[in-house]
């Protein structure tokens, strides 16, 4: 009897710190998850559209939105428009956008994407996919990052959102 009663806690333990690793009152954006206790970011290499390496440290004095796509993801397609236009509304304020493109593809298959799509205000980057994805524990496309002025992920998105949303703009002007 001891042993069982002595499990159930140990279960219920278990329950309740696994919980807790993710914020309460989470605003009702889809597929948001904001951590309690932030995550420090493994600082990586990739390659920015004029084929120049770059390293995530060199953006680390800005709130950055770090969304990983591919051109054959169909939500990823579906969902960049919105973040161009993100691009547009952020202008004021100290938010640095960086869209990788993971999915083994160029830059000039990236570049021509956006041209499809007509995204005219972000950059094009692209990155390796399987070492990002097992650096960042990156479980799905697309996947945006909430990485703070200080390099801790406080936040991500698994899957496609409307980056104009109301909710997911109150949000954003909260963290500024």
């Amino acid at each position: 009897m001891k042993f069982i009663f002595i499990s159930i806690k140990i279960i219920f333990l278990y329950f309740i710190s696994f919980s807790s690793s993710y914020s309460i009152e989470a605003p009702n954006i889809k597929n948001l998850i904001i951590y309690e206790e932030k995550q420090k970011i493994k600082f990586f290499d990739f390659l920015n559209e004029a084929g120049n390496k770059v390293n995530l440290k060199d953006f680390k004095s800005e709130l950055i939105i770090l969304n990983f796509w591919a051109t054959w993801c169909a939500p990823c397609r579906e969902e960049m428009p919105s973040l161009n236009n993100l691009q547009i509304l952020k202008d004021e304020k100290k938010i640095k956008i960086i869209p990788i493109n993971i999915g083994g593809e160029n830059i000039s298959t990236s570049k021509k994407f956006f041209d499809d799509l007509l995204i005219e205000e972000l950059q094009v980057f692209v990155g390796d996919g399987a070492g990002i994805a097992k650096n960042l524990k990156l479980r799905g496309l697309p996947t945006t990052l909430f990485i703070d002025k200080d390099g801790y992920e406080f936040a991500r998105i698994v899957g496609s959102i409307d980056f104009n949303s109301d909710e997911f703009l109150n949000w954003l002007n909260e963290l500024n």
